[in-house]
């Protein structure tokens, strides 16, 4: 079964650097494919989850959680149009934040944040392990995301929209070369 691995926290701002290029390499064996910089990869070679989190611990330079999902639950997202009715604008990003577990809590949605004035962001779903939504380009739209651990009662890590159609394409191409 081919997985999606995203890592929480990895090559932001400086801190807990690594070069996915280099772990790409390390994980051939696996059929890695890197997917930009800041720790997303597709697993395309059959291995456990259980196995597969062994071989990351143990290649990374430091200790990182390690969101795992089959391929699958990704290929889901795609069966609906998140963004529906709302214009794609260049001071607003599209993001899917994956938990580490279904969530324990799961507030109404649609959820926005801060509840008073403009909003910097905007929970549209929760599906499944998945919170999908948009945030402005602001400084401060980054402490609401990180709440949303605690909004939703597990560890979350982001990407962008534009993260999770390239890892959709990844995806679509080892369903072509398995026919």
């Amino acid at each position: 079964m081919t997985h999606v691995v995203l890592l929480r926290g990895v090559n932001v701002g400086g801190h807990r650097t690594f070069r996915p290029a280099r772990l790409v390499e390390q994980l051939q064996h696996l059929g890695a494919v890197n997917i930009g910089a800041a720790g997303t990869f597709v697993i395309q070679r059959p291995v456990s989850q259980t196995q597969l989190r062994k071989e990351l611990a143990s290649r990374l330079p430091f200790e990182t959680q390690i969101m795992i999902c089959p391929s699958r639950e990704i290929a889901k997202l795609f069966s609906q149009d998140w963004f529906a009715g709302r214009p794609y604008r260049p001071d607003v990003v599209r993001f899917v934040s994956v938990l580490s577990r279904a969530p324990r809590l799961s507030p109404p949605l649609p959820l926005t944040l801060p509840s008073r004035g403009q909003w910097l962001l905007r929970v549209l779903a929760c599906n499944g392990r998945f919170v999908i939504g948009e945030y402005r380009r602001q400084m401060k739209a980054i402490g609401y995301l990180g709440a949303l651990d605690r909004i939703f009662g597990a560890a979350a890590t982001t990407r962008n929209w534009n993260t999770i159609t390239a890892i959709g394409k990844v995806l679509d191409r080892g369903v072509m070369r398995a026919t």
